[in-house]
């Protein structure tokens, strides 16, 4: 495999040749930084973590040079911190066990520039070799404009391969904006209890991001904790920990659906939802 990027990194933890460790893929992350994938696509992690017959590959788009740093790390060069970045991600994947670990090294400003083909090529020829069932990518309502050139990127990117080939499930994943405001029928529930000393390890593998004060260990589990128990006021918890997703497949099956449109017909969705329960509780007609 010949990626665009002389500073891609393919990672391969149990030392497999890389083009088997990919066609043994089942599941696949793809996140724009480095701890995304930890974030957003723990339920995959979880899936094949020791696991027979399955495989998570995760695949990293940027290189971390712009990421906060405070403390000993906030004289830190760009490639400086991007280094450390990739060799956190490594870490983790080693923790998590991931089939493959494919860091690409594009700058934030690369990625948001639809003029450059290098991360599409890439991204593309890396899904022709992986052909995952199942594939987590950054939501379309998330609030970070590199998350959401991510996501403009992955989309791009299934649409390009052959249909037999793409996810049959495509989920978009929660990290800088809750999922919590989809409507209750429209939300995926990923149960990732049972396993909260993985996830813990994971989280951990981001130092530089932690002690440069983004409580992402804290914050993570927090947030999962917080989706099983607000599920539903009228029931006792069924999960400890939840990951909220959103269903993307439709946008993968047909290649004219307007990612836009799609979205925002979501969030409208939400509106009418909320506009329809308060004209209730206020007795409006």
């Amino acid at each position: 495999m010949t990626l665009g990027n002389p500073n891609a990194d393919i990672f391969i933890p149990d030392g497999t040749a890389p083009a088997e460790a990919l066609a043994r893929t089942t599941h696949l992350g793809i996140g724009a930084h480095q701890d995304d994938l930890e974030f957003m696509a723990f339920h995959g992690i979880l899936e094949c973590f020791e696991k027979p017959g399955c495989s998570f590959c995760g695949i990293v788009l940027t290189d971390g040079s712009g990421s906060p740093r405070s403390g000993a790390f906030a004289r830190k060069s760009g490639s400086e911190i991007a280094q450390i970045r990739h060799t956190e991600q490594r870490k983790a994947a080693s923790v998590g066990k991931y089939g493959a670990m494919i860091q690409l090294g594009y700058a934030s400003a690369e990625l948001k520039d639809p003029a450059n083909p290098n991360p599409l090529r890439d991204l593309a020829e890396i899904l022709r070799a992986a052909k995952p069932e199942t594939a987590y990518i950054h939501n379309p309502a998330d609030k970070h404009p590199t998350h959401l050139a991510a996501f403009a990127l992955s989309l791009r990117a299934l649409r390009s391969v052959p249909k037999p080939d793409r996810p049959r499930r495509l989920i978009g994943c929660e990290v800088w904006r809750s999922l919590d405001w989809l409507p209750d029928t429209e939300k995926i529930r990923m149960d990732t209890g049972g396993n909260e000393t993985l996830a813990a390890a994971l989280n951990s593998a981001f130092e530089s991001q932690i002690s440069s004060g983004k409580r992402y260990d804290l914050a993570v589990p927090g947030r999962r904790r917080a989706n099983a128990t607000f599920c539903d006021p009228h029931s006792t918890d069924s999960a400890q920990e939840t990951i909220l997703g959103m269903d993307l497949t439709p946008l993968i099956v047909d290649n004219t659906l307007d990612p836009v449109q799609f979205t925002c017909e979501m969030v409208h969705r939400f509106e009418t939802e909320v506009h329809q329960a308060l004209k209730s509780a206020l007795g409006i007609p």
